[in-house]
């Protein structure tokens, strides 16, 4: 998942805008050139998430639709920005079924409290959703299409599973051409095994990626006792066995992993040989 950010027009190179009391008023600024003149320039002003959630962790009784829109209330509020000069909500998910269906987007920035005017639309380009719903919104901008515009990502892996859009039919979204393209090959493999194989052909070793995955969390550990994600996590209320409280501290993070625990962790996809664990895989989490 990725965090929600308002992409505008800066105050320099690009096109200006500004509300008055009979409405928004253009100043065109020098810019970058374009084909045609000058080309506006896209900045992030903010960018604001969730702390991730394990599977079945913290953040498994929020439906996330109003998880995200937890985020983009968030979002709008500390950048006292009114929602209405919001011209499109743009959120990248990767399953797209049940609870994430029908448009998460739009529905998120309804249970956000937008406008019914502010529009939004909902992309997949699988792990890479959030980034390009970025991409989008930059674009957008640069292209004068957006003065302000709102990327976001959601996923919740606990409450709509990986492979949910895949296993709920009707039929299969891989039709007999795409089949029949990668026959030769032996057929399409899930991703695990892509995983190994990649791990195979550049000559990445289990000790490779395992201490790989050991420095990410000792990272993301020392991180967060820094402060570095303070100010872009938003709390989010939870339910636990003590009561309420407020979820603020990626729950992903295994501060208590070493060398050893990693190296005893039986291989996920490949019994003999295998490389890929659940120690140097990605997680299943939850977040917006």
């Amino acid at each position: 998942a990725s965090v929600p950010a308002a992409a505008t027009a800066p105050a320099a190179n690009t096109t200006h805008f500004r509300t008055t009391s009979t409405g928004r008023e253009r100043t065109a600024i020098p810019g970058p050139q374009g084909q045609n003149g000058p080309m506006p320039t896209a900045v992030i002003v903010d960018a604001v998430r969730t702390a991730l959630g394990r599977r079945n962790g913290a953040l498994r009784d929020w439906h996330p639709v109003d998880l995200t829109a937890v985020v983009l209330r968030a979002l709008v509020e500390r950048n006292d920005l009114d929602p209405g000069l919001i011209e499109d909500v743009i959120a990248g998910c990767v399953s797209q079924s049940g609870e994430q269906g029908l448009n998460l987007a739009r529905n998120a920035a309804l249970a956000a409290g937008f406008p019914e005017t502010v529009p939004g639309t909902t992309v997949d380009r699988q792990c890479g959703s959030g980034q390009q719903a970025v991409h989008f919104a930059a674009q957008g901008v640069m292209a004068g299409a957006y003065d302000v515009v709102v990327a976001a990502g959601v996923e919740s892996m606990t409450r709509v599973p990986m492979g949910s859009t895949i296993l709920n039919g009707p039929g299969k979204p891989f039709g007999p051409l795409v089949a029949q393209r990668y026959a030769p090959a032996g057929g399409l493999i899930p991703q695990g095994l892509a995983a190994e194989r990649i791990a195979e052909q550049w000559g990445l070793a289990r000790e490779d990626l395992d201490a790989y995955s050991l420095e990410s969390h000792r990272r993301a550990a020392r991180a967060t006792d820094e402060g570095r994600f303070a100010d872009e996590i938003v709390p989010v209320t939870v339910d636990t066995p003590k009561g309420k409280r407020q979820f603020t501290v990626d729950e992903g993070i295994r501060r208590d992993t070493s060398p050893e625990a990693l190296a005893a962790l039986k291989p996920a996809f490949m019994a003999a040989g295998g490389t890929v664990t659940a120690g140097n895989a990605s997680q299943l989490s939850d977040g917006a």
